[in-house]
């Protein structure tokens, strides 16, 4: 994969439903997503119009192929140190193993450096032991514990 072209830009308002798809194409999507819902484009509007968020796509041959969103979060902590978080990381099915994924966690990364970030981290669900092996192999360190509160 990695002489194949690929394109990494800031998602539009119609990419949204292959978003959501490849959001729900999984065990913990599959339960949680609603492809269709109207809230998806609602939420997609509101990414947009914040500076500190990129929603990106990656396209092969013109097909969307990835998607991860980027937070990028100002901070005191760390000598006031901007951070950037990495969620929502989905590969299509038909790219998984090709490689992609890494070449689009390094453009994140490579993002995130040119935005004067000095940490990336990331969220994965706890049950997603190929996706740890994955992260970790690409440098990053399970140095935290994450928890979450439902409302």
């Amino acid at each position: 994969m990695n002489g194949v072209p690929m394109e990494i830009r800031r998602a539009e308002a119609a990419d949204v439903p292959t978003i959501v798809a490849m959001i729900a194409n999984d065990q913990l999507g599959a339960s949680r997503e609603s492809p269709g819902d109207p809230r998806y484009l609602a939420a997609f509007e509101e990414i947009s119009a914040d500076p500190n968020q990129f929603l990106a796509v990656l396209e092969v041959d013109g097909v969307v192929a990835g998607t991860l969103q980027l937070t990028f979060t100002p901070g005191l902590s760390r000598l006031g140190m901007k951070r950037a978080t990495i969620e929502a990381v989905r590969i299509h099915p038909d790219h998984r193993g090709s490689g992609l994924g890494q070449r689009f966690i390094e453009w994140a990364v490579d993002e995130a450096r040119s935005r004067g970030c000095g940490l990336v981290q990331l969220t994965t669900d706890a049950s997603r032991a190929d996706a740890h092996r994955f992260y970790e192999r690409l440098g990053f360190q399970a140095s935290h514990i994450g928890m979450k509160l439902r409302l």
